[in-house]
């Protein structure tokens, strides 16, 4: 009768255990996706993949980001820390270090080494320059460092700041076509890791080449299969089909996949043997897994938001989606994980499209920007006192217009009423405007929250809406409007109804509403904010 009573009360204690937690959370993020695409390219996906998320699971209809730059870096940092890079530190995927007198990457670490088949520089990478702990973080805490965190993403940045300081494990793709990882997570690869990687993988994709899904009378959401607003891919014209075993072949780089859709099919071949191998939501201590797809990223700055290769690419990552949740339901069990999707940012419309339709906006090459800021500076004041134009931010050289005796102040504002003559520039604002930011000025409050003012500049530009800072082919993302930040947001799985709210929320209430969910202490740089609607059972 005893061991009978201590059964049952262990079997409560479990009971109670299952309900506070899931057994695996798993964050989905879809590189440059914008909330559009759910509704554009709605008829072509299938009833298992998007549709089912936002049928069963709950769709933030109007989730925004609410600072800038809106880059990969900065996004994916802002989703699982729930603040700002004005908290968090990730400014940029790449921004001008005062202190090094170059430009930096967001996870350089020279202090640690690749860790498998990989190019040297591609590994020496960690989440070091993360200022602010992660969803990731705070469950390694709660659960005494028990329940396991694992990064996958085609990109390093995708895999690394979603996993946190304290992931057992991040890992991305190599231009060998082998996923690697750096010393910071330990001195060799898991077993796994290894295996998958001489199995080829990447092999079969490049074998077979890239051809439409569909039949091309499918594709009436896009232009013209070629059109003047695509780049090349991998050096090919923009034609269907593509011979990926001529463009491996060029330079023997496994990279090429990651333009294509199955650099999205690899990465959830890859997601799944870490389900399988990790034995992630196998017991009562919940676990973590963090997925990124970039491909949709790559193709979207090559190609454009309006080509025929990037909607056959949000077809194809429908099915792979589908097959995933048909995966975490088999393995882990319906009920049992947590899921939810979001992008990083979204994208813009490609400037020479938008004004070949009549809207005067143009594309503005930013080594032009830099060059003319350069020539200003000269004209001037007889020298280059720029040192750095990138991010939208101008960074000057504060030494030596010291050793010149100018007026640091003035010269500020003379190089801002000559920026107002550009054509593409609404507004610009020096550092002691962001600084003293009231809050009530929406545009100079999303610089504010993406400003930090021991890495960023000196002023920092706000172009035009439509504008856009990249080439005359294909798309790039950065600025506050709605076309780069209204992004997807859909909860799905443990313990969330099926509904939908159309309510403005913005992108950092994802990490504390987890961690509300699923019992963990906030992030520490996080506001708190949470989303109430999938808070209640």
């Amino acid at each position: 009768m005893k061991k009978f009573l201590e059964l049952s009360l262990l079997f409560v204690v479990l009971t109670v255990s299952a309900q506070q937690r899931p057994k695996l959370v798993v964050g989905i993020v879809v590189d440059q996706m914008k909330m559009e695409y759910l509704y554009r390219f709605q008829n072509d996906f299938s009833d298992n993949g998007f549709k089912r998320l936002m049928r069963e699971g709950y769709t933030f209809q109007n989730t925004h980001y609410n600072y800038v730059p809106t880059y990969t870096a900065p996004g994916h940092a802002s989703i699982y820390t729930g603040t700002t890079p004005a908290t968090h530190g990730i400014v940029g995927n790449e921004w001008f270090s005062r202190k090094l007198g170059k430009e930096m990457y967001c996870t350089d670490d020279a202090s640690v080494q690749t860790v498998g088949d990989g190019i040297k520089e591609e590994g020496m990478m960690s989440p070091k320059n993360l200022q602010a702990t992660t969803i990731t973080d705070e469950l390694r805490l709660a659960t005494n460092f028990k329940g396991k965190v694992i990064g996958v993403s085609l990109k390093d940045r995708g895999a690394i700041l979603p996993a946190g300081h304290f992931a057992n494990g991040a890992f991305w793709y190599s231009k060998t076509g082998s996923f690697i990882s750096s010393t910071f997570y330990g001195n060799a690869l898991p077993n796994w890791v290894t295996e998958f990687n001489n199995e080829k993988h990447f092999m079969t994709y490049i074998n077979k080449g890239w051809n439409l899904l569909k039949s091309k009378e499918n594709y009436t959401e896009s232009l013209a299969d070629e059109n003047n607003y695509e780049g090349k891919l991998n050096g090919a014209n923009p034609v269907f089909p593509y011979d990926l075993k001529a463009m491996y072949s060029v330079k023997n780089d496994a990279g090429i996949l990651r333009s294509t859709p199955y650099g999205n099919d690899l990465l959830e071949e890859f997601a799944k043997r870490a389900i399988e191998k990790e034995q992630l939501g196998k017991d009562s201590i919940t676990d973590f897994l963090t997925v990124s797809f970039s491909s949709t990223d790559y193709i979207g700055h090559i190609l454009g938001p309006r080509s025929i290769e990037l909607q056959d690419t949000y077809m194809r990552l429908d099915l792979t989606l589908a097959d995933f949740l048909k995966y975490l339901d088999q393995t882990v069990g319906k009920g049992n994980y947590l899921l939810f999707l979001t992008a990083d940012h979204a994208g813009a419309e490609n400037a020479k499209f938008l004004n070949d339709n009549k809207y005067n906006v143009i594309n503005v090459e930013y080594k032009d920007i830099a060059k003319n800021l350069k020539k200003f500076s000269t004209d001037t004041f007889g020298d280059d006192l720029v040192l750095n134009y990138s991010n939208f931010n101008v960074f000057f050289d504060k030494e030596k217009i010291k050793i010149k005796g100018l007026d640091l102040t003035k010269i500020k504002q003379m190089f801002k009423e000559y920026l107002l003559t550009q054509d593409q520039v609404k507004r610009v604002f020096t550092e002691e405007e962001i600084l003293n930011n009231s809050g009530n000025d929406y545009y100079l409050n999303c610089i504010a929250k993406g400003y930090d003012n021991t890495q960023d500049g000196d002023l920092v530009i706000l172009d035009k809406p439509g504008y856009i800072e990249y080439g005359a082919t294909g798309t790039s993302h950065g600025t506050p409007y709605s076309y780069d930040t209204h992004v997807p947001l859909i909860f799905f799985g443990w313990n969330i109804k099926a509904g939908e709210t159309h309510d403005r929320k913005v992108i950092t209430q994802i990490a504390p509403t987890l961690a509300q969910k699923i019992k963990t202490a906030f992030p520490n740089g996080t506001e708190a904010e949470v989303l109430t609607e999938v808070l209640d059972k």
